[in-house]
């Protein structure tokens, strides 16, 4: 690539007239990269998609559709205007007119008929401005980026001392801030209770890297001891905590800093555990600092699947069945759940051997790449990052085969991805769509105003709606279901500023579900079907195939409300979700399971032969250990060879089948035969 190389600043023209925009643009495409909208509300869709790689607007007054003040005042409510510099060119001239424009943030105001020789050194002045402008917050935001990238290094060195003297190799500092920071973002989208910012997420990343530096103060026949620890070695370890605390907080100089606050509460607190049985104070559930909980949990994870003076790595499902199975503390249960919710992303970093802050790796090598260009400032560089980005989000959208879109209120406009634009046979960019005839024919009316209504009941703390409905054109309609995410300002809680989502078809079969229509698919708690879409799918399975062999499996969990009055509906309910799980991963794609009330489950499933085997293997897979107390089912089933296809006799004699797996002690499984006919009477009286 040329260093030499230099990109066209971007510049677009507003105006209605198609021979002004000739002019204009004969006038600067020399040495600009000319773009044109005919009206207002074509210069914001260009605006939606480019906002950021524009140098210059030439914006014209009166237009039909939107005039050139509708788009000044967009562009402050979207704060477009402190990025892209305007010039009005138009041939209103009075007094209120310049006045309104310049109030509304025009940077100058060209009159007609002009100059041509004016326009384009006006122009390039207002760019020139702007650039320098760009430039000195780029020199700013390079001196807080390089101060930030120094306060690390030195938390870096400081902590890797701790290691160098711990005997361990250094990353476990790097382990335990990149899991502190996924922790802390995932909790925070389930939670408000710890008021977490990103500021604060940062700060208490960063002040991880401490939580051993207590450490420096041990000894090293105590510290690098290969074997177990007596009482009294353990009772000079555990000081650490303490000592790291009051080394910290010796440094007067600092000590009204937030970080070295944090750093603190870490040192100090991050050995605590959520039932008080930690150390040094023993404090229990939220008295211990949210920052301490986190680090803890962190700390805990990559020390088991680390390798130790005493102990070889532990793998990573080993380590978190041990966490979760409170084999190593106990740690609050919204924590666990933040765990098992990034699990994927810790067990795919751990193999990449890549922890910490892997997308840093991946924004050096473009950023690497940008500086073959000549005299990028930061400015710059963010525009290509935010390209790169858009190019990525553009690719990943198209081969996700997922209808995604963003709706903004003002202007009142929805944006299809390329891919769910084509599919759904609408232009990408609709203004007004909830009055746009192609809209109203593909989701149907009755649909639009469910959905605005459903938008309408959203708040800050809860703002997903997830719809299901039939949606496309007159002659093919498929079952969706439509998942959004509001966006709210962060001064005003009585409305959303605008949204975003996507659209998934849910089931081929859904098509041919007339009697679904009005139904929910889905049991909300556990991603299973509900107990009426798994009867209709049954029913047309049976129909579909009579001469098919079927079982009917019912199934509870054997003394839930045991679990659900001893350990709370927290646990109960994530028992709820963890035997869904299994079940799904113990079955086939063509197999129906549902959710059909409180703790009872029905599955039902096509075979030829072995059933007994099926059942088995099924069975065992659903009774589980969780958190250090075992889950059990019992487990009737019945099949069409008894009763033939009939629905409501195969749900009969499993549950006659269910009945007597329960009177035979629970934890197990009873296939239906004739033996069961009195405990068929017992049910009935």
């Amino acid at each position: 690539m040329d260093k030499h190389y230099k990109r066209k600043k971007k510049i677009l023209i507003v105006d209605d007239s198609q021979m002004n925009r000739m002019i204009l643009s004969d006038i600067l495409e020399e040495e600009f990269e000319i773009y044109e909208a005919e009206n207002g509300l074509e210069a914001i869709k260009i605006l939606q998609k480019m906002s950021v790689e524009l140098s210059l607007i030439l914006l014209d007054i009166v237009m039909p559709s939107m005039d050139g003040f509708g788009v000044l005042e967009i562009m402050n409510k979207r704060h477009w205007i402190e990025d892209v510099p305007v010039v009005m060119i138009s041939a209103e001239t009075s007094t209120s007119i310049i006045e309104k424009a310049y109030e509304l943030g025009v940077t100058d105001f060209i009159s007609r008929p002009f100059d041509s020789s004016i326009v384009y050194r006006r122009v390039n002045n207002t760019i020139m401005l702007y650039a320098k402008q760009k430039k000195l917050v780029g020199m700013v935001t390079e001196q807080i980026y390089e101060n930030e990238r120094l306060s690390q290094l030195m938390v870096a060195i400081l902590s890797h001392i701790v290691e160098f003297r711990n005997g361990e190799s250094g990353a476990h500092v790097l382990h335990v801030q990149a899991l502190t920071d996924l922790l802390l973002n995932c909790l925070v989208k389930k939670t408000n209770q710890y008021h977490l910012d990103a500021s604060q997420i940062s700060l208490i990343s960063m002040a991880s890297a401490l939580h051993d530096i207590g450490k420096i103060g041990i000894p090293d026949h105590i510290l690098n001891k290969p074997g177990r620890y007596t009482d009294e070695e353990f009772a000079i370890m555990k000081t650490h905590s303490e000592l790291g605390a009051k080394m910290l907080s010796d440094i007067i100089e600092y000590r009204d800093e937030e970080l070295m606050h944090k750093a603190i509460e870490i040192c100090h607190y991050h050995h605590e555990r959520y039932d008080g049985k930690g150390y040094p104070n023993g404090l229990k559930g939220e008295q211990i600092p949210i920052s301490a909980q986190v680090v803890s949990l962190a700390d805990v994870y990559d020390a088991l699947t680390s390798v130790r003076v005493y102990k070889k790595a532990f793998s990573h499902e080993k380590a978190m069945e041990m966490i979760l199975n409170g084999e190593c503390g106990a740690f609050n249960p919204l924590l666990l759940e933040c765990l098992r919710d990034i699990e994927e992303e810790i067990k795919n970093d751990a193999q990449r051997n890549d922890f910490h802050h892997g997308t840093s790796k991946e924004i050096i090598k473009i950023a690497d790449m940008l500086h073959q260009y000549e005299e990028l400032s930061s400015a710059d560089r963010t525009v290509e990052l935010l390209e790169y980005e858009r190019k990525k989000y553009e690719f990943f959208a198209t081969m996700s085969q997922e209808i995604q879109f963003e709706y903004t209120n003002e202007p009142s406009m929805i944006t299809f991805s390329k891919w769910g634009a084509k599919r759904l046979g609408l232009e990408e960019a609709i203004v007004d769509p909830m009055n746009d005839e192609g809209i109203i024919q593909c989701f149907g009316k009755e649909n639009l105003l469910k959905f605005a209504q459903e938008l309408k009941k959203t708040t800050k703390e809860n703002p997903i709606v997830q719809l299901e409905f039939e949606m496309g054109n007159l002659e093919q309609k498929r079952w969706n279901k439509l998942i959004v995410q509001t966006i709210w300002p962060s001064d005003d809680t009585s409305k959303y500023t605008n949204f975003f989502g996507k659209i998934v078809d849910v089931h081929e079969q859904y098509t041919e579900l007339t009697n679904l229509k009005k139904l929910s698919s889905y049991d909300g708690l556990t991603g299973l079907y509900n107990r009426q879409t798994a009867q209709h799918m049954i029913m047309e399975r049976i129909n579909r195939h009579p001469e098919s062999q079927f079982a009917f499996i019912v199934f509870d969990i054997d003394n839930f409300k045991n679990i659900n009055d001893y350990y709370g509906h927290m646990i109960g309910d994530d028992v709820l979700k963890q035997i869904s799980k299994k079940l799904l991963s113990s079955i086939r794609q063509e197999d129906i399971a549902a959710r059909i009330g409180g703790d009872e489950f029905v599955l039902f499933l096509e075979y030829k032969s072995n059933l007994e085997n099926i059942i088995h293997r099924i069975f065992n897979n659903l009774c589980i250990q969780y958190r250090g107390f075992n889950v059990s089912i019992s487990m009737g089933v019945s099949q069409s060879m008894n009763v033939g296809n009939d629905y409501q006799q195969l749900y009969h004699l499993a549950d006659c089948a269910l009945y007597t797996a329960k009177q035979n002690g629970k934890g197990c499984y009873f296939m239906y035969d004739e033996s069961m006919k009195e405990a068929l009477l017992e049910m009935a009286l």
